[in-house]
């Protein structure tokens, strides 16, 4: 669904972690490879040949020493991918042992990770390091395009056509010259700047049940633990009538499919929409305000006491 006329002031201002019954002896020899070094050779010594993923227990292997994952056994019909002859059940239990004697760098050491850890508690830690790549939060489309933060504001401007605007309060109005015919639709209209951090503005249009809803809600471009440092409000109305949210910006750690089903921002029912948009209620004209601020802590109180930019 388009928009019609869209008009925008900016105010100035997983995977879980499996426990191993080792059948050797309980003695173990860790291996570490410094998180400065990318670990090639053990690496590729216990990467799938298929998948080219990391190997886990059972790591499978033929007559002839080939090696694959488990996952990757079944994909193959029991059949080695490098010599072509049947797998059966031979596990390779030497490899396993090495993998577990190794500590291994997070996979995202390149981009700050500095944390090392034993193979196997490895991927429970990469699914949630604090240095993996950001999806791209861009909700107009599945856009597979991940990196980190200003990587993905350079995206959203160049790419995405993605409106950019430094400040931390806004005044959108939003005009539909038939709301009525209201489809499911996701409009991410600014980029926020403002506290040295961005922040997504969305509004869009879906069906609640069986109702038409308008839903506008901020998104924080970083982590869940540095969103939390943040509130922002929402303002609609007219003729004497005003909706107000307030809330804490969600991570884009979170989809926006995942906070748009929570509810968490200003719902707007359309009867409700165009009441507000006065007139004759054939055209939708809406007028959203907010602000950002940041919550500072109060070090004799105890307390947050928000700090609202000029």
């Amino acid at each position: 669904m388009e928009m019609e006329s869209i008009e925008c002031v900016s105010l100035s201002d997983g995977i879980e972690d499996e426990e191993i019954q080792s059948s050797f002896s309980s003695a173990k020899t860790h291996n570490i490879i410094p998180s400065g070094i990318a670990p090639t050779s053990v690496h590729e010594l216990l990467e799938c040949p298929v998948c080219t993923n990391s190997m886990y227990p059972p790591i499978h292997q033929c007559h002839n020493g080939h090696t694959l994952c488990s996952t990757c056994k079944t994909r193959v019909h029991n059949r080695c991918p490098t010599c072509r002859q049947e797998l059966g059940d031979i596990r390779c239990l030497a490899l396993e042992k090495v993998a577990e004697s190794l500590e291994l760098p997070c996979k995202y050491y390149s981009l700050g990770c500095p944390e090392i850890f034993p193979y196997y508690s490895k991927l429970k830690h990469e699914a949630l390091c604090n240095f993996r790549p950001y999806n791209c939060p861009y909700a107009g489309s599945e856009c597979s395009v991940t990196g980190d933060i200003p990587y993905l504001v350079a995206h959203l401007r160049d790419d995405h056509k993605v409106d950019m605007h430094t400040g931390c309060t806004f005044n959108h109005r939003y005009v539909k010259s038939n709301p009525r015919e209201v489809e499911n639709a996701t409009w991410m209209l600014t980029v926020f700047h403002c506290f040295g951090q961005y922040f997504c503005l969305h509004f869009e249009a879906f069906q609640l049940g069986m109702a038409p809803v308008y839903m506008a809600f901020l998104r924080f471009m970083g982590d869940e633990t540095e969103a939390r440092n943040y509130s922002y409000s929402l303002e609609v109305g007219a003729n004497g009538r005003k909706l107000i949210w307030e809330g804490t910006p969600r991570s884009i750690r979170d989809s926006h499919r995942k906070v748009r089903d929570s509810h968490d921002g200003l719902i707007i029912q359309r009867n409700m929409a165009l009441f507000f948009s006065g007139g004759d209620r054939k055209e939708l004209k809406l007028r959203v305000t907010g602000r950002i601020w940041k919550e500072q802590q109060n070090p004799e109180g105890g307390v947050c006491i928000p700090n609202l930019c000029s």
